[in-house]
């Protein structure tokens, strides 16, 4: 999917998070990344394959 050069990461990576961002809309809460994940402004991600991520509160809760 990415056109980048270099590549961004795969969605398998470890690092997906890293990859370009294509599609913004935060009156809605969502963004799509270059390797085809969704993510959400609760922290969330949906997938290419379907699976969803839930939210990592861990940080949050931790800074609180």
């Amino acid at each position: 999917m990415c056109q980048h050069k270099p590549a961004c990461p795969p969605a398998n990576a470890l690092d997906h998070d890293a990859a370009r961002l294509v599609a913004f809309h935060p009156e809605q809460g969502w963004g799509l990344l270059c390797n085809g994940v969704v993510v959400f402004d609760d922290n969330g991600e949906l997938m290419p394959d379907g699976r969803s991520v839930p939210a990592q509160r861990t940080a949050v809760l931790a800074a609180a």
